[in-house]
């Protein structure tokens, strides 16, 4: 499963409770405002490092770049261009949208 997180973690709790739902060997994609989760020095940053123990953690490159966040990213996480986001939801068989 692709679990798509659009929503900042410092606004809405999808994030948490995306991960205690992501079960290993599934991904987790940050996406607009959900990549402030992924930088350097966030009060999520202990959180993410954790999820990429068990889950393949993405972030979109333009969103991360949008935000001037691209130096701030944590060791670990990948980024991918939007036709890495196609080939991701391509990849698993089913994805969750955590609103």
């Amino acid at each position: 499963m692709l679990h798509i997180v659009n929503k900042s973690p410092f606004e809405k709790n999808s994030l948490d409770t995306c991960l205690r739902m992501a079960q290993p060997g599934q991904a987790l994609l940050l996406i607009e405002d959900g990549v402030y989760a992924a930088t350097l020095g966030s009060a999520t940053e202990s959180r993410i490092t954790e999820a990429c123990a068990k889950l393949s953690v993405f972030v979109l490159q333009p969103d991360l770049d949008a935000r001037g966040m691209t130096a701030k990213l944590i060791p670990g996480v990948s980024t991918v261009d939007y036709g890495g986001f196609v080939d991701l939801v391509e990849k698993y068989n089913t994805s969750h949208s955590w609103l």
